[in-house]
């Protein structure tokens, strides 16, 4: 089935490149393309694509608000939203998942990645750069944070496993070569993950994970 993405970029060189690499390849299709955040939600809402590619810094709405406003805690249906930057502003990045991004990456990462992050969005899954990752855990190493949450029933040693390696960035056929474990169990993992934590997708998964500093456990 083919995979319907809003691109949303105010820099029309950049979003007529993002538009190129993704029309260009089987089974995606660029429905439309927003130059600010306002359009980008407006036209979300019109067209309800399957994936938002969303440039973290826009006019008159960054990415941030759009994200929030798409696919955020508070939003009854919500869409997958990937968001791609420069990622000159850390504090932008937890923002973005922290509004329900369930991708982030480098503009510089390229077509493959991006393909898979485009790809993993729209079948629920999602997609973080592991240097991403990296930077973000650096960024806030020492900023304080409100008490996460703590699971009802305890994680399993597996899980704690499980987890450290998906704040890492690692898909899930990477997690299954990394851990020696079976596709099917990795997914297991997961969905027990996000029933205990109470997480909607791995990117809420992976904030948990280092906002209890269980990503630095690997």
């Amino acid at each position: 089935m083919t995979i319907r993405v809003l691109v949303a970029d105010d820099q029309d060189l950049i979003r007529t490149g993002l538009v190129m690499i993704l029309d260009a390849q089987a089974g995606i299709e660029v429905v439309g393309e927003a130059r600010n955040g306002v359009e980008a939600v407006e036209l979300a809402q019109q067209l309800r694509p399957d994936v938002c590619l969303f440039d973290i810094r826009m006019p008159e709405m960054d990415g941030v608000e759009a994200t929030r406003r798409l696919a955020g805690p508070d939003v009854d249906d919500p869409m997958a939203v990937v968001v791609i930057t420069t990622f000159d502003l850390d504090e932008y990045v937890h923002g973005a998942l922290k509004a329900g991004a369930r991708g982030f990456l480098l503009k510089e990462a390229g077509a493959e990645l991006l393909v898979q992050a485009i790809e993993a969005a729209a079948r629920g899954d999602a997609l973080i750069a592991p240097s991403i990752t990296v930077r973000l855990l650096d960024a806030f190493a020492d900023t304080p944070l409100a008490a996460p949450t703590q699971p009802v029933d305890a994680l399993t040693e597996r899980e704690e496993e499980v987890l450290a390696v998906v704040a890492a960035g690692r898909t899930n056929a990477e997690i299954a070569d990394e851990l020696y474990i079976s596709l099917s169990t990795v997914k297991t993992h997961l969905a027990s993950l996000m029933q205990k934590l109470g997480a909607r997708n791995r990117v809420e998964m992976a904030m948990w994970a280092y906002e209890t500093g269980r990503a630095n456990a690997r």
